[in-house]
Formats: structure tokens, sequence, C-alpha cells
């Protein structure tokens, strides 16, 4: 059953997709009529799934469950799956790579390969302070207080101990 993101708890289970790119308008007019249609019929062994979404920056597709209310099993989550994948081929783009990693740099969201982050470091293009936008949170909560991080105080900050050397 799709409720509004905004009255799902803290403690609500999340999903984060990211495109390479932000979503043209007609896109994201395409994710917002399609999402609350998926969102009503999303369930996990026949029960509902009280599930929202939202799109941050125009470029990261959030989907939620509020598992306390019902738990999202192996299967729905398959089915959560089939939704993005479905969104990948109508807007032709991938909402799934891994290889991305996404920054807030001068107001905007810059995507980068995992495999230029060292050098990007060494060159002084991320430095400790650029921000990260942190993919990998796994909660609401954690969306509200960590979707923002300096990259010193993420994953990466292992190369800036390595580039300060």
């Amino acid at each position: 059953m799709h409720i509004p993101f905004s009255k799902l708890p803290t403690t609500a289970r999340i999903w984060v997709y990211a495109a390479p790119r932000a979503f043209t308008s007609e896109e994201l007019t395409f994710i917002n009529n399609t999402a609350p249609e998926f969102l009503n019929s999303w369930a996990t062994h026949g029960t509902p799934l009280q599930a929202g979404f939202q799109v941050l920056e125009d470029q990261f597709l959030i989907l939620a469950v509020d598992e306390g209310v019902q738990a999202a099993s192996g299967c729905s989550i398959d089915s959560s799956m089939g939704y993005v994948r479905m969104l990948e081929k109508e807007l032709s783009l991938s909402l799934t790579e891994r290889s991305l990693v996404y920054f807030l740099q001068d107001g905007q969201v810059k995507a980068y390969a995992l495999g230029e982050l060292k050098q990007l470091i060494a060159e002084g293009v991320i430095t400790p302070q650029t921000q990260l936008v942190n993919t990998l949170v796994a909660t609401k909560a954690e969306l509200e207080q960590k979707w923002l991080l300096p990259a010193a105080e993420s994953w990466l900050k292992r190369h800036f101990k390595k580039a300060a050397v």
C-alpha cells in the first residue's frame, strides 16, 4: 500500500537506486506515476507492504518499507527489483550500477567511476570535505542524518589517510 514517504517512520527500511545523471522532467513524471501503482500492489506472501518512495536530487530513487508493520521478504524484494528493471528499460538508463560514486559539488551531483577515486583525491578534485552522497543508507533515519557526508567521514576515509602520507 502506497503511503507518503513523509508518513513513514524513521525505522523504515530503504533502498537507494542511483541514476548516472539527473532524471528529465518526463522521466520524473513517469516515476511519479508508476511508483505509486507499483507500491499499491507490493506485497510479501500476499500481505500488502506499507511503502513509499521519494526522488532526491532528481537523480536518486528511494523505495521504503515500514517493516514495523510487515517486513519485506526475499520475494517482495525481487518484486521491487522487477519494478526497478522496468524503469531502467523504459528510461534507458541504469539504476543499479554500483561502480559509480556520487558527490555533491558546486550544488550539482557528480558521478565518478570507483576506479577514478584515488586519482581524483590525489588531484584534489575530491577533498576530505567534499560531500559524498551516501547511497549505502539503510533506514529513513540514516537517510535523514547521513545522506550527505564529508568524504573523510565516509568509507573513503582510508584514501585520505594514504593521500596525507
